[in-house]
């Protein structure tokens, strides 16, 4: 599956029915340089819309919340000792956690990849 995004810039990818999810790069770009993500507790519910993690860049602190609906099955440990992968590869090795997706129907009013573009050239 392609990935799909939120207006928050938060990304979804699936792998089976597990979704991973991240930042776009529009949002670490906005961000500017990470230097430390508290990311949620595996085993965590998390319902669309809740808070899910908060990352902290040199400019300022930002809540990011989870896209969709389910128990974190796991946390990319290795943003620990290098917060920057985000800044460096945000939809790739900066995931930031995956989720056992609950409700496929959460990623119904996500953007594709191409929306996605459009909204962010809105935003100037």
């Amino acid at each position: 599956m392609a990935i799909k995004y939120t207006k928050e810039h938060e990304w979804v990818r699936l792998e089976g029915d597990v979704a991973v999810v991240g930042i776009s790069e529009y949002a670490q770009t906005q961000l500017g340089e990470i230097v430390f993500i508290e990311l949620p507790d595996t085993g965590t519910l998390l319902n669309k819309g809740d808070e899910a993690c908060v990352i902290e860049s040199v400019k300022a602190a930002s809540e990011i919340y989870s896209p969709v609906s389910g128990d974190v099955t796991e946390i990319n440990e290795d943003l620990d000792a290098e917060p920057s992968r985000v800044n460096e590869d945000p939809t790739g090795d900066g995931w930031l956690f995956k989720v056992s997706l609950n409700d496929p129907s959460d990623l119904d009013d996500m953007m594709e990849e191409e929306d996605y573009t459009g909204y962010v050239e809105e935003l100037g």
